[in-house]
């Protein structure tokens, strides 16, 4: 597979530079992308480039993961108007530590089915900026490295450029080195893995070409870039954010409910751009879903199989079929029975928002229903209404309709060993706690 014409069609490619697709045209290249452990996990913004190293390895080629454990100490200024808060080395170790982790579910290392590594030639490589960074000294740096690039050529990076122009609060020297030491991980890994092209957003653009003129002027070599758009939604906000902030890749952070429900209420436009970006499925099965989606848009099949295929990845098959089964409880189709599969941080990302009350499990157990419903947990007025509601088949128990008012509460009803989820209508919860 040819690496840039796969990234074209699937709207990848931002930017390159010239000779990118002739150095790839000779053979098995090698590139890389930098990944700042700003956080103990990766969000769905880091996916895109990620992805793109996904491609990269699937066209024969052999990608490397950079986390960067230096850089990480200094903040990239590029997209930011104010600089960033400088994290600790521990909590940096922990970070990086972290998302190597996640990066071996998404790229192939090269390991066997016992496990242990193998000779394949295209194999994943991680590395840190850390190890080669740590024994090099200021003086060493600015010597060796500060000399090959003048103050002008930094200062006409867009990143600086803003920041000088008012943007935001100024720029401290920490950052304004930044892209000296993120192109200088460029010339190591040029040097020492015959590394000749970095993979970035089009934010990066200006650090990656810092990098490609380090090696020409430093080493008499050619290196390359190549950039991905930036991801936005169709209406133009950003893409990534919720109310509740990032969609991390893990699920301490977004639970796999709630990621697979983040892509599931995707808008058709941006699930038809999205399913070529986030997924590995080919053009003919892309082009046939759209054609679906738009033949019969209320059936979403294209959000339905992005959101299968993205889940399936970063989490599993079974983390998949859960988010499903839960989603059934909100929208149809789920029984007692489904709903008491669900574990607690399931069941709670399903219900987030609704009412929650919380009452003793000594005043829970064996409670007449229209009694704890009224007295116990003040859900509805009056005995009477309640009474009228379950009468005419309005009132559900984890799912099942409430028949006789002299019904009790059993240890059975509880899910999850403490909670109780009432209906009203089709659309109104109350979720009880009963500890």
């Amino acid at each position: 597979m040819n690496f840039v014409n796969e990234l074209r069609w699937r709207g990848m490619i931002h930017d390159l530079t010239p000779g990118t697709e002739e150095y790839l045209a000779k053979g098995m290249g090698t590139a890389y992308v930098g990944i700042d452990p700003t956080a103990d996990s990766l969000h769905i913004g880091h996916l895109v480039s990620v992805m793109i190293l996904k491609h990269f390895q699937r066209c024969g080629h052999k990608p490397i993961a950079l986390v960067g454990g230096a850089t990480g100490m200094i903040g990239d200024p590029s997209g930011k108007s104010l600089e960033r808060n400088l994290l600790d080395e521990p909590t940096l170790r922990h970070n990086q530590e972290a998302i190597k982790q996640q990066l071996a579910r998404l790229l192939d290392f090269g390991r066997n089915a016992d496990g242990d590594l193998t000779a394949a030639p295209n194999a994943a490589v991680m590395v840190n900026n850390y190890d080669w960074m740590r024994e090099m000294t200021f003086l060493g740096f600015i010597r060796d490295i500060g000399k090959l690039v003048t103050v002008n050529y930094m200062m006409a990076k867009d990143s600086v450029k803003k920041r000088f122009d008012g943007e935001g609060e100024g720029m401290s020297f920490t950052e304004f080195t930044y892209q000296l030491v993120q192109g200088y991980d460029f010339l190591h890994l040029f040097e020492t893995m015959d590394c000749r092209l970095q993979l970035g957003g089009s934010d990066q653009w200006g650090n990656i070409t810092t990098g490609t003129e380090l090696i020409r002027r430093k080493l008499g070599g050619e290196a390359y870039a190549l950039t991905c758009p930036l991801i936005k939604k169709a209406d133009g906000t950003k893409f990534g954010k919720t109310e509740s902030g990032n969609i991390w890749l893990s699920a301490r952070y977004t639970s796999p409910y709630k990621f697979y429900q983040f892509w599931l209420n995707t808008s058709d436009e941006d699930a038809k751009s999205y399913v070529k970006i986030f997924t590995m499925l080919g053009r003919d099965e892309i082009d046939s879903l759209i054609r679906e989606q738009d033949d019969a848009p209320h059936l979403r099949p294209l959000q339905k199989r992005l959101a299968q295929e993205i889940t399936t990845m970063i989490h599993s098959a079974a983390e998949y079929e859960k988010a499903v089964e839960a989603s059934q409880i909100l929208f149809g189709g789920s029984t007692a029975e489904t709903l008491k599969k669900l574990d607690e941080e399931t069941l709670l990302a399903v219900f987030e928002g609704v009412p929650t009350y919380k009452v003793p499990t000594s005043n829970t157990l064996g409670a007449n229903i229209v009694d704890f419903l009224v007295e116990t947990v003040p859900v509805f007025p009056s005995k009477g209404e309640l009474r009228k509601l379950i009468a005419g088949g309005g009132i559900s128990l984890n799912k099942e309709k409430v028949e006789d008012t002299s019904q009790t509460i059993s240890e059975t009803d509880l899910i999850a060993g403490k909670y109780l989820l009432v209906q009203k209508g089709k659309k109104n919860y109350y979720l009880i706690v009963a500890e």
